[in-house]
């Protein structure tokens, strides 16, 4: 399993961006911490710039990275008219290469989650600590594994509805296993797009794998990186992490050279 193999859910980045692109919640996080840096800051995992976009708004430097060719061309579309700092590259975030350090590297949008296995999850971080400055800041999130998350029935269950670029209504369903071995939940998502008379007009389904660490797990992970752990929350607002949360959202310092 790697996550060359998981990108049917991004092979249409007009979707993903009518899908995602309300959610603002960790840009706001994310601005708080770009107003303490000098620098570029690096986006990665970037996809098509829902949080790369707004903070070059806000005057910073940006390098957006990210490995799927569809979603980065789409990202340099929507800013080529624009006066924006944004260097958009082409990489795998498990080996980067770009020829800076930077003091606030970031992956938003539980991206973390498409590094499937151990080996994947070591190359990652450690590419990162290469590329942050000393004491540089390493902000992601990822789902939080609770038996609610992962013990989802595998039959089809409603998720939620939008309404597309055409104004009809779209359903949106998912079905999951989870394979205890590997810690990897495999997802299929039903997308059905509704007549006004209700009637289904078209389905499509797309396959993702996700993989789920829990907080003693991402601890000694982190820690054996050579990162301190300056802050866990529940959520974008700071709130501590508990037993019912669903998100884990992880500060990280790169330890002194």
């Amino acid at each position: 399993m790697n996550q060359f193999d998981n990108f049917e859910e991004y092979e249409e980045p007009v979707l993903y961006d009518q899908e995602n692109d309300h959610f603002q919640e960790d840009v706001t996080f994310l601005q708080k911490w770009a107003a303490k840096v000098t620098g570029p800051i690096i986006d990665l995992a970037c996809g098509t710039g829902r949080a790369t976009i707004p903070l070059a708004q806000e005057g910073y430097s940006l390098i957006g990275v990210d490995i799927h060719n569809g979603m980065l061309t789409h990202a340099k579309r929507k800013t080529e008219n624009t006066n924006l700092s944004i260097e958009w590259i082409e990489q795998d975030c498990t080996k980067l290469q770009l020829g800076v350090k930077s003091p606030f590297i970031y992956m938003v949008g539980n991206s973390f989650q498409h590094f499937l296995t151990n080996e994947a999850q070591d190359q990652l971080l450690q590419s990162v600590y290469k590329h942050l400055e000393k004491e540089g800041i390493f902000i992601f999130g990822t789902r939080f594994p609770s038996p609610d998350e992962l013990l989802q029935p595998s039959t089809e269950e409603y998720w939620r509805s939008y309404k597309d670029e055409t104004g009809k209504t779209v359903d949106v369903y998912t079905i999951s296993n989870y394979d205890t071995m590997q810690q990897v939940q495999h997802y299929i998502t039903i997308r059905r797009q509704k007549a006004d008379s209700g009637k289904t007009m078209d389905e499509k389904k797309t396959n993702i794998k996700l993989r789920y660490v829990f907080p003693q797990e991402m601890d000694r992970l982190l820690k054996g990186i050579g990162f301190e752990i300056v802050g866990v929350y529940k959520d974008w607002n700071e709130t501590p992490l508990t037993p019912n949360s669903h998100q884990m959202i992880y500060v990280c310092r790169k330890a002194a050279d």
